[in-house]
């Protein structure tokens, strides 16, 4: 019975860890933006992008969530450098459902070229 209750909280935490998009995220409001990168996290859980985007009132600093570097490398062949400071982006997000500049991304165009589409690299 001790066994049982010291084995329990290990399996457990793991599971109760992890989040899901679903909850912070408005999945109804696809957003799509062009935007300048200002720096690209390469890290676990999740590789962040941050970006600015000019508006009628100046610019916006945003933040948006994209998949693990191993799901990353996976689904689109990326790397640490696929995105860097400078770069001319058009993205698509799912917004915060808080109102705040942030976002999962689901969608990524560069040079043309779609690097990121549906969210496959999530």
């Amino acid at each position: 019975m001790k066994a049982t209750l010291l084995v329990l909280p290990l399996i457990t935490t793991p599971l109760i860890a992890h989040h899901g998009t679903n909850i912070s995220y408005d999945h109804t409001k696809p957003t799509t933006m062009e935007a300048t990168v200002t720096e690209f996290v390469w890290q676990n859980p999740h590789s962040q992008l941050y970006f600015d985007v000019k508006t009628a009132n100046g610019v916006e600093k945003w933040a948006g969530e994209l998949g693990s570097p191993g799901t990353l490398a996976k689904a689109g062949n990326w790397t640490r450098r696929t995105l860097k400071p400078g770069d001319q982006i058009k993205l698509t997000l799912f917004p915060s459902k808080a109102g705040t500049r942030v976002g999962v991304v689901t969608k990524i165009e560069k040079d043309g070229q779609v690097i990121m589409n549906d969210r496959e690299a999530q």
